[in-house]
């Protein structure tokens, strides 16, 4: 299962929501299972520089079915993989990235946020997440 077109915008537009609640304007990219781009949004003045960064943080997300931040503890010196966020076209392994998974714990999708701080991309991350209502 993938998540569908619906679902998609209405994480983009949950992840709007809260970028324009907390007013940071930001790149919000949405992959299905797959690593795919299936939506995305550039809000007005959000940072060029984060467009690949949002869709980096969606793929890490996917590829390894949790959260970019978490994939980041198996890339620190002395941890497991440290030469690990150099692979699959260089991952991003900060918040910001959140994979989207079905009733059955299954990924099906993933989101990637960028263009605040990495708390505020946290933050609207897992509100975007939040939204995605598999079918």
């Amino acid at each position: 299962m993938n998540i569908n077109s619906n679902h998609a915008g209405a994480v983009v537009a949950a992840g709007e929501a809260m970028a324009g609640e907390i007013g940071v304007p930001m790149n919000i990219a949405v992959l299905d299972a797959g690593g795919h781009l299936k939506a995305f949004s550039r809000m007005d003045r959000a940072l060029l520089g984060s467009i690949d960064i949002a869709l980096k943080k969606a793929k890490t997300a996917v590829l390894f079915g949790m959260n970019t931040e978490d994939v980041g503890e198996f890339c620190k010196p002395g941890a497991s993989s440290p030469g690990l966020a150099a692979t699959n076209d260089v991952l991003v392994v900060f918040a910001g990235g959140i994979p989207i998974r079905d009733e059955a714990g299954g990924v099906i999708g993933a989101v990637g946020v960028s263009g605040g701080a990495v708390d505020q991309d946290r933050v609207v991350a897992a509100a975007a997440a939040a939204a995605a209502i598999p079918e």
